[in-house]
């Protein structure tokens, strides 16, 4: 049982670096995408809005599936999905086959984010201890390489397809082979009675709290990966190849506190790293907010890697422990708001910022995280039906690899 738990967890957690990879080759290279099929300034953020919005379908629906077809089997047909999508849209030459590719991209990644998280809560699940954040570090990991191969794209003058193919082509098979060693969970047919949901009003009343911390988190989020190079060139003065840094810091600052994280959680528990990741984060946007200039900025955008970071996968993981015998259900609700997160971020910093200052623009992101501490009492351990407050394994959680094992 040890050994298909430890293939399991590689396996998955190299669907999160592969997927971390392909989103951030897609991300970096929005330019590149615009000038190849003449999209215009005033069309851009259609395409890039209708990308969430498609994923938030998709987590809909992979919400449902799940009640049907183990998570497993959702992803292994997801992922190359994302990837196909993705050499779609380097490959395509014409704004519909551009229209379709990304269509395609969302509706699978939302799909695919869903699925991930649901095998790596019920993994926690069975490990007893947290092991979540280190999936997410994974992720953070594949961001960095994924943005180092678009520079590397970018600084040749590759084209887009160029660029994408030998990624694909390395993934792709690499992603289908360990697909054979996910470890799905037990689902709500197989849980105690007493141990699952009471239903979709009471589930999304309960896991409201979560949802909140997931939107903000991501507004948080969005709005560093949005607005961070031009906040620093253009309120802090920075020089336009300074500006480019605050990004790639805050990826290396994720995944430093991701890679640590889990051994915090296990230490001082999931409420104490939220409180004070929630804290770290909104002292980082106050420092961006009143830095006199581009260094002390660079220090608020490393804060705000340091904080953010351990939100969104103690996010998921609390959603598992609320509702252990629905969590594939509930995970699948509460990725829906990644999504919304993104979609009012960016437009509300820029909007703000245009009306107002983007100094204080800053402020509104600090606020929301801020009340992510008062939420944090719902990352707390649920007590089970034994009313032992704490992660315990699961019999059905190792024993339901998706080979049959």
């Amino acid at each position: 049982m040890t050994d298909v738990l430890r293939r399991g967890r590689a396996s998955l957690a190299f669907s999160f670096f592969a997927q971390g990879a392909t989103f951030a080759l897609l991300v970096t290279r929005i330019p590149a995408i615009q000038d190849r099929y003449g999209v215009s300034d005033g069309l851009l953020p259609a395409f890039l809005a209708a990308v969430p919005i498609l994923a938030g379908v998709g987590s809909v629906t992979t919400e449902q599936l799940v009640k049907r077809i183990p998570p497993s089997l959702l992803l292994r047909c997801a992922q190359p999905v994302v990837l196909l999508a993705l050499l779609g849209v380097g490959a395509g030459d014409s704004m519909v086959e551009l229209g379709i590719a990304l269509a395609a991209f969302g509706l699978a990644v939302g799909a695919l984010d869903a699925s991930m998280n649901m095998l790596g809560v019920s993994l926690q699940r069975a490990y007893g201890r947290s092991i979540m954040l280190s999936f997410h570090a994974v992720f953070s990991l594949g961001g960095i390489v994924g943005a180092s191969l678009a520079w590397v794209g970018a600084h040749w003058h590759l084209s887009l397809w160029v660029s994408y193919l030998p990624v694909v082509a390395v993934l792709l098979p690499a992603t289908l082979i360990g697909s054979r060693w996910y470890v799905d969970g037990d689902g709500p047919a197989d849980a105690p009675e007493e141990e699952k949901g009471q239903g979709g009003t009471v589930v999304f009343r309960m896991l409201l709290p979560l949802c909140l911390v997931m939107t903000f988190a991501y507004i948080g989020d969005s709005t560093v990966s949005n607005w961070s190079a031009k906040y620093l060139k253009d309120t802090l003065g920075s020089s336009e190849q300074l500006s480019t840094v605050p990004y790639n810091v805050y990826m290396v600052t994720t995944l430093l506190g991701r890679t640590l994280g889990d051994s915090g959680v296990r230490r001082f528990g999931a409420v104490a790293v939220v409180r004070l990741g929630a804290l770290v984060a909104a002292l980082g946007f106050a420092v961006v907010a009143l830095a006199p200039g581009a260094w002390v900025g660079m220090l608020g955008f490393t804060l705000l890697g340091l904080g953010l970071c351990v939100l969104v996968p103690q996010t998921f993981a609390a959603a598992g422990r609320l509702f252990p015998g629905a969590s594939d259900q509930a995970i699948a609700r509460l990725n829906i708001f990644n999504y919304v997160g993104f979609l009012i971020g960016s437009p509300l910093v820029g909007a703000l910022g245009d009306a107002w200052s983007y100094r204080g623009a800053m402020l509104v992101p600090m606020a929301l995280v801020l009340v992510t501490v008062f939420y944090a009492r719902s990352f707390a351990p649920q007590p089970d039906r034994y009313g032992v407050g704490h992660e315990r394994p699961r019999t059905a959680d190792v024993g339901r690899g998706s080979n049959g094992l």
